[in-house]
This record gives structure tokens, C-alpha cells and sequence, in this order.
């Protein structure tokens, strides 16, 4: 999987946006396939105008574990989006999960206002739903 440092700098270098809708979709091309067996509606993320799932892996680290997690999409835009949100959270602890405003992020790349508003509100749903489950295991 590509790095979110990875994914910035490559933003940075392309100045259009039509190239970077392209490298999205790369990103989603690149990203593993979700079995099916996953794609099940508790992993569904509501609020998507796409079909998206999210699986959420955390290690036995007690109050604060480190947390990964898997996506996928039925759209390609949509499946490049997960990816980027892939990069922002996995291999981080809960407490980090829950502490850092990927939008703050996306902004710097200038990600959400070049993004449809059902894509954006998307992007809100996958992020909330990430950060929620950190906010859930780093209290638990």
C-alpha cells in the first residue's frame, strides 16, 4: 500500500486535477480486493452514495491498540478515496486514530473541495467510522 507521505507528494507534483482523479483511481486499482465474505452490512459504511466497507483489525495491546483495517468500494473515485483513508489511519494506535483530523489532511492536499459533495459526505462516513472505532477501543 502506497504511504500517506507517498500520496501527498504525489498530489504535490501534479498540478491538475484530472491527473490526480487519475492517480485516485490508481490508488484504488492498487488496493487489495475485500473478500467477499467481508462484504457484509456491519462492515458497510452508511452515508456512502457508493457501496463501501470498511473491516477493522486491532492488536492485543490493551488500552491503546495499534489498529489496521481493510476497504473496498463498488466505484473506482470511491475505492481511490478509501485507499488515501487506508494510508491517513492504518498501522497507527487508537489514540492516534482518534486524535488526528484527517480533513486537516485532505485539505493541505486540497482533496475535499475538488471532491462532489456525495463524495465528500462519503469521505466524512469512512472517516467518522474509523475514528469512532478508535475512540471505542482506546476506551475500552
Amino acid at each position: 500500500m502506497t504511504s500517506l507521505d507517498q500520496i501527498i507528494d504525489d498530489f504535490t507534483f501534479l498540478d491538475d486535477w484530472e491527473d490526480r482523479y487519475r492517480y485516485v483511481i490508481e490508488l484504488g486499482k492498487a488496493l487489495p480486493d475485500l473478500s467477499d465474505d467481508k462484504k457484509t452490512s456491519s462492515n458497510k459504511v452508511m452515508g456512502c452514495a457508493s457501496q463501501v466497507w470498511l473491516v477493522t483489525h486491532a492488536s492485543d495491546d490493551g488500552d491503546n491498540p495499534v489498529m489496521t483495517f481493510e476497504g473496498d468500494s463498488d466505484a473506482h473515485i470511491v475505492r481511490g478515496l478509501v485507499a488515501i483513508v487506508l494510508a491517513t489511519y492504518s498501522g497507527k494506535t487508537a489514540s492516534e486514530i482518534a486524535a488526528l483530523d484527517a480533513f486537516e489532511v485532505f485539505g493541505r492536499m486540497g482533496l475535499v473541495e475538488n471532491l462532489s459533495a456525495q463524495r465528500s459526505n462519503g469521505l466524512r462516513s469512512m472517516v467518522n467510522r474509523i475514528r469512532e472505532e478508535a475512540r471505542l477501543r482506546a476506551a475500552a
